[in-house]
């Protein structure tokens, strides 16, 4: 309720039914309230869908019932962005609070809005709502004119009547017929009501006391009207008992409007049943007066929490706000703040719009460089997303490349530029990592493919090699020169059959040493057992180096393989710097490996 309004304060009736003065006040619902705080009685929409809301808003737009339509505008609006806003936090329109840019979409929106035309429609609704308020507030002006006019024609009759001698008969229903049309007509402008209702009464007082009435008309005219002032004093001295002292007060003032549109009582109870009102009159307002002042100092200790709550929040503005993790912190911060705000009761009237106007503006600055913050921000994940998109482009480029170990960097150093590259859109960014990942994995799996089948040709070689040392077992000696051949042309055989598993390189080379000692024994002639033990221990040596150089090639492939899914794991850092620095030794001692592999190839061709 407004802290405007004067306190009803009633003065006697004298003798001769004096009209009642008191402080009135026309109680009607205004065409137009400030915006501020305020205590309004509406409908809860919160359940309601948002074309439930928008639906009932035009309904109530193409209604007649003016009344109905300002009680509920605001609630619906409230209703619509509440509900709008829970909508795009639900469809990942809006970022819930907590989550930072990389997980989820923020405020403000980086893709098409699905919700506008609703909103749209829901606005253009509120602005057709605010014309026709205006319109009815003019019309309501109008219509209070219109009632002045129309009570001063009534005056001008009663007038005429007081002044006319007629029959009682004829005079007394004309009087009551004035009556009815003076009740029936609306409010007029309040500047006029006081004047304009002492003159009705000084008319109806004249007309009792000098028109000629029918003692048995006026006896049964002041029963009546003694009737219904005991039911207001009844209802008046009921208002005691309500615990809303401004709601009593509200209703208290209705009472003396209806009070003073009835005629008088009998002398004899005039003053008895006037100090009767007056008296409930005065409990009312001695609640109400009591109740504002009991409101001065909750409204002193109220108007200096919000103002610290003003002060909160204008240091949160001024803060250089700099990623969007301190956004999304300080976002959380205003938020609590404003629920707080709504807990504190009102400031007084004279402070209570400006320090909300002050905490609305310093509200306004701080979302208002946020909006800014993630207007660049999207601009700058259009960019992330045109880098990735290049990124992407190159990995499909080599994703069939055979070069295993420069196409293995090239790749690595492509996820090592991607995880630099900041964030973009919800929308795309799982788009934009299937296919890069897409395109690293193909060759990954390509290059594994590779080397998995080297693994089988040593298998099959490891075959070979026993097939080999079963024939020589088998081969039956029938002729030195020939067996001095076939031992020739079994070390050339065996020597000409590539790389086996490194596990069993040594069983078989044992395996294959036995069988030729067993087989061959007898032809140890000197310079045949130097030069088959000569190219033994060459073919060894040579071999020994071949798998030492093939096992650390692999160990490096292996662990460039690992960077490729260790690359988009959360705090790997650690982990792939250690990786890093294993790969550039393992990549030294490979190119030592194989300088000396082929100084050993030129010595040994030299020989």
């Amino acid at each position: 309720m407004s802290e405007d309004l004067n306190p009803v304060v009633p003065v006697d009736e004298n003798v001769e039914e004096q009209p009642v003065e008191i402080q009135e006040e026309v109680v009607e619902t205004p065409a137009a309230e400030p915006e501020s705080e305020k205590e309004t009685a509406k409908n809860d929409f919160s359940n309601k869908g948002l074309k439930e809301i928008v639906d009932t808003f035009k309904e109530l737009i193409e209604g007649e019932n003016m009344q109905q339509l300002y009680k509920n505008a605001e609630a619906l609006k409230a209703a619509f962005y509440k509900n709008l806003r829970k909508e795009k936090i639900a469809s990942g329109l809006l970022q819930p609070a907590g989550e930072t840019p990389e997980a989820a979409e923020t405020e403000e929106t980086v893709s098409y809005n699905p919700f506008a035309e609703i909103e749209r429609g829901f606005k253009d609704l509120y602005g057709e709502y605010k014309a026709k308020r205006a319109v009815y507030t003019q019309e309501l002006e109008k219509q209070k004119e219109e009632n002045y006019q129309a009570k001063l024609a009534v005056i001008d009759d009663l007038k005429n009547l007081v002044e006319a001698s007629e029959d009682l008969k004829e005079t007394f229903p004309k009087f009551r017929e004035i009556q009815n049309r003076w009740r029936a007509i609306g409010p007029v402008p309040q500047a006029r009501v006081k004047d304009l209702y002492d003159t009705y009464q000084h008319y109806v007082e004249l007309f009792y006391d000098y028109v000629k009435i029918n003692k048995e008309f006026r006896d049964l005219d002041f029963k009546k009207n003694l009737e219904a002032k005991e039911k207001l004093c009844e209802r008046a001295e009921a208002l005691s008992d309500e615990e809303d002292a401004v709601g009593a007060f509200r209703t208290l003032q209705k009472l003396h409007e209806q009070w003073k549109e009835l005629g008088p009582v009998s002398k004899e109870f005039r003053d008895s049943i006037w100090e009767r009102f007056r008296a409930a009159t005065a409990v009312i307002n001695k609640k109400h007066q009591a109740y504002f002042e009991s409101q001065k100092g909750n409204q002193k200790e109220n108007f200096e929490a919000k103002s610290a709550l003003c002060e909160k929040v204008e240091a949160i503005a001024a803060t250089d706000i700099k990623d969007s993790t301190d956004w999304n912190k300080l976002t959380k911060e205003i938020e609590n703040i404003q629920k707080e705000w709504k807990k504190i009761g009102f400031a007084s009237k004279k402070e209570n719009q400006k320090v909300y106007d002050r905490f609305r503006a310093a509200c306004d600055e701080f979302f208002s460089k946020k909006r800014d913050y993630y207007s660049a921000f999207k601009n700058q994940m259009q960019d992330n997303l045109a880098r990735k998109i290049e990124l992407c482009e190159k990995a499909e480029a080599l994703k069939e490349s055979t070069e295993w170990k420069k196409t293995t960097e090239e790749i690595i150093e492509l996820q090592k530029v991607w995880k630099e590259i900041g964030p973009v859109s919800r929308k795309k960014s799982e788009q934009i990592w299937k296919r890069f990942r897409a395109a690293c994995d193909e060759f990954f799996s390509n290059r594994d493919k590779h080397f998995g089948s080297q693994d089988n040709e040593q298998v099959e070689n490891l075959n070979k090699k026993r097939s080999l040392i079963e024939e020589i077992r088998e081969y039956a000696i029938e002729d030195r020169d020939e067996a001095r051949e076939a031992l020739r042309e079994f070390q050339d055989r065996w020597n000409a059959i590539g790389f086996v598993p490194f596990k069993e390189k040594a069983r078989i080379q044992d395996a294959f040493r036995k069988v030729m000692n067993e087989k061959f024994a007898e032809f140890r002639d000197g310079g045949s057992r130097y030069v088959a033990k000569a190219e033994r221990a060459v073919r060894s040596e040579r071999d020994r180096l071949v798998q030492k150089f093939m096992k650390k090639e692999q160990e490096i492939a292996t662990w460039e393989n690992n960077m490729g899914f260790f690359s988009q794991s959360k705090n790997a850092e650690a982990l792939l710097e250690e990786l890093n620095k294993k790969i550039d030794i393992a990549r030294e001692e490979l190119a030592k490996l194989e300088e000396e592999i082929k100084e050993f190839d030129r010595q040994h061709e030299q020989a």
